[in-house]
């Protein structure tokens, strides 16, 4: 107990002592966009982290300074923070599921797009009347498009700007059958709508057969994490089997140890992670064309 209260009090009087220090020193104000090239890369990388990364983060440093103390394993201070926000990354489901019900979603939207104009609706009549029907995992996207037309924007340029917004191959396939509609206002958009509704419905079924497939290497890394974090749980308790990995180049092995492993998990993850298909559309694929 001593020594913890030692090593919290050690902590705290380094923390002020460098809060103090940099309260007195007096800096120049800088304009916003220096104080931004001035700001830590490291700090600038946190503040990028989601708030529920954040939150694991602290509390993996805080739990193994805390153990650090309390044994004297340095070793704690790196690798509880980083299987703190390791270890849900491994085990949350992949984006691919997400991915599929947008792509759904596409297709419901498409292909009421398409009964809308054969009723006699204009391309954005059609498009503004479809936003109360438009699926939950599209409707920000589609919200954005209407929004665009009703405050003027060029159907051209809205479209376009749609298909940055869905940041996927189907939806610049769909904004760029919409974009030749508005260009030649012919009555055939309806049935070509539909057609590719058809499309994208055989693109989601084979995307769910080949997740079906990759579901068994995924399965496989997360009962491995599981299993594994649950061993060294045990054997933590056990003084005689950790006793070796007590000195300092037994921590060192046992962080390269640890690596490996994360290393390997994170191999299999990829296993199972499917390339993106690449976009034809939108204003970063302008960009890329001019450079």
């Amino acid at each position: 107990m001593t020594a913890l209260v030692a090593a919290l009090a050690t902590v705290l009087v380094l923390s002020g002592l460098v809060l103090g220090v940099q309260g007195i020193r007096k800096v120049p104000a800088a304009p916003p966009a220096a104080r931004r090239k001035a700001a830590p890369l490291l700090g600038r990388r946190f503040s990028r982290l989601s708030k529920r990364t954040q939150m694991l983060l602290v509390a993996g440093l805080a739990t193994g300074l805390l153990v650090g103390a309390l044994t004297g394993w340095l070793v704690a201070i790196i690798i509880l923070p980083l299987a703190a926000v390791g270890i849900p990354f491994l085990l949350s489901a992949p984006e691919s599921s997400t991915k599929i019900d947008r792509l759904e979603a596409m297709e419901e939207w498409t292909r009421s797009l398409s009964g809308v104009l054969t009723v006699g609706y204009g391309l954005e009549q059609a498009l503004i009347a479809t936003l109360r029907s438009t699926p939950a995992p599209i409707r920000p996207e589609v919200s954005t498009l209407v929004a665009r037309l009703r405050a003027r924007w060029s159907t051209a340029e809205a479209l376009r700007a749609f298909a940055d917004d869905l940041d996927d191959a189907t939806g610049d396939l769909v904004a760029a059958n919409l974009l030749l509609g508005a260009q030649r206002r012919g009555p055939g958009l309806a049935s070509v709508l539909e057609g590719l509704a058809e499309s994208v419905s055989a693109d989601v079924r084979a995307r769910r057969d080949i997740e079906a497939g990759r579901a068994t290497p995924r399965a496989t890394a997360r009962w491995i994490t599981i299993i594994t974090i649950g061993t060294l749980t045990l054997l933590a308790f056990s003084g005689t089997y950790i006793k070796p990995y007590g000195s300092p180049l037994g921590q060192v092995i046992l962080i390269a140890l640890l690596t490996g492993f994360v290393g390997v998990l994170m191999w299999m993850r990829s296993m199972a992670k499917g390339d993106k298909l690449p976009r034809f559309i939108g204003q970063a694929v302008a960009e890329t064309s001019r450079a």
